[in-house]
């Protein structure tokens, strides 16, 4: 009987969740724990989709994109990473402006309207081989180059820069926001924690919360639209996850700057010091992704498809509407051992869960026509790109 009376409360309690919910009343870390911790995630993901559907309806969107990873040098060591490299190795990237414009005209050709350009944090503050690498092309830092090369980028191919170079000053976005219509930095955890001794970001001084939160504060003090987000399995706690969607709530609310959130599972690499760390279980990461739906029912929510192999169609019942950058030619060089799903794939897939698949630009349509976060520069490039809806036009997709 007591068992009985048990279920009955817990079952009243979740009820009284979503019912508050659907009044558009926020729920609180509590009570987000509280469903985190629920056996059964049948209503979690039933809200979790009715939500998404009164946000974007039946539409789900990628961005159309070519991977330029301008230089794979870091001053960061994280604990989990491969796509870092030394100077001496074989494997490290330094591009030149012709390698970079090559490779953005191959992506013109294939009908991508994203060049998005990733780099490691600050290499030029510890490789005296970047440092000169920059003085040869005559620059200075990392963030020069970059402008100079996004500008070109535009004028020559009509692609749109997203430039993703870890932590930036006021000034140098400023400098990148003339020529790169959004930029990205993952928060990945606000925990304190994760930069101590024998933890995933012990030897990542950039990864230092307080340092990462005001850079994304500063994006919106710029008006820059800004992709970040949370990477789940690296040591945090339920507690931790939950804060950290809270927070990045809040810091939206007070700045309207934040286009999407991604939420990336960890997975974790050979030869790492964390090659042996587990990744989250698919359920647990699925109810994390339908939580994030519920505390903001107003903002994109991506998932990197390639991460979840055979899987990522569960994240549509969960509420996603973004399947992030998919490139038809260059790998993901930041997990090379995940391919992409073919374009057409993801759109049957998509389709089988009676959702339309939609390309988009780098910037979400919602960013678009919001007063001072496009530069002018960038604005007649990004009408010759978009329809009513302020997504790609399908003709321009239909002509590769």
């Amino acid at each position: 009987m007591n068992a009985e009376i048990s279920i009955s409360i817990k079952d009243n309690l979740i009820n009284e969740i979503f019912e508050r919910c659907k009044e558009n009343k926020a729920i609180s870390k509590y009570e987000a724990r509280y469903l985190l911790d629920y056996d059964d995630m049948t209503p979690l993901l039933n809200y979790s989709s009715f939500f998404k559907a009164n946000f974007k309806k039946e539409i789900i969107t990628y961005s159309r994109k070519i991977f330029i990873n301008i230089t794979n040098l870091c001053r960061d060591f994280c604990s989990y990473c491969t796509y870092r490299k030394n100077p001496f190795e074989s494997s490290a990237i330094m591009m030149k402006p012709v390698e970079v414009m090559n490779l953005a005209n191959v992506g013109k050709k294939y009908r991508c309207t994203e060049a998005l350009i990733v780099a490691g944090e600050k290499p030029e503050d510890r490789y005296k081989e970047a440092k000169e690498w920059l003085k040869q092309l005559g620059f200075t830092s990392l963030v020069e180059y970059v402008s100079d090369i996004s500008e070109k980028i535009v004028k020559e191919t009509g692609l749109l820069p997203h430039s993703n170079l870890g932590n930036i000053t006021k000034e140098e976005m400023k400098i990148l926001k003339v020529h790169n219509v959004s930029l990205g930095l993952m928060l990945e955890s606000s925990s304190e924690r994760l930069i101590q001794k024998d933890m995933a970001h012990e030897y990542a001084p950039s990864k230092n919360p307080k340092n990462r939160l005001e850079v994304i504060k500063n994006a919106g003090r710029m008006k820059i639209p800004l992709t970040t987000g949370l990477l789940i399995g690296i040591g945090e706690t339920k507690e931790e996850i939950i804060n950290d969607i809270f927070l990045l709530k809040q810091i939206n609310s007070e700045f309207g700057n934040i286009q999407e959130i991604i939420l990336q599972n960890f997975q974790p690499k050979i030869k790492t010091r964390m090659q042996d760390f587990p990744s989250p279980t698919k359920d647990y990461f699925l109810k994390i992704v339908s939580l994030a739906r519920l505390i903001m029912p107003d903002m994109n929510i991506q998932i990197p498809p390639n991460l979840s192999p055979g899987y990522y169609s569960r994240y549509l019942d969960a509420g996603i509407n973004d399947w992030g950058g998919i490139s038809p030619v260059t790998i993901d060089h930041v997990n090379p051992e995940f391919s992409w799903p073919k374009i057409k794939e993801l759109k049957n897939i998509t389709e089988l869960k009676n959702q339309r698949l939609r390309a988009r630009l780098p910037v979400y349509p919602e960013f678009i026509d919001k007063e001072g976060f496009i530069s002018p520069e960038l604005r007649n490039y990004i009408e010759n790109f978009i329809d009513l809806d302020r997504l790609v036009k399908e003709e321009y997709l239909n002509e590769f």
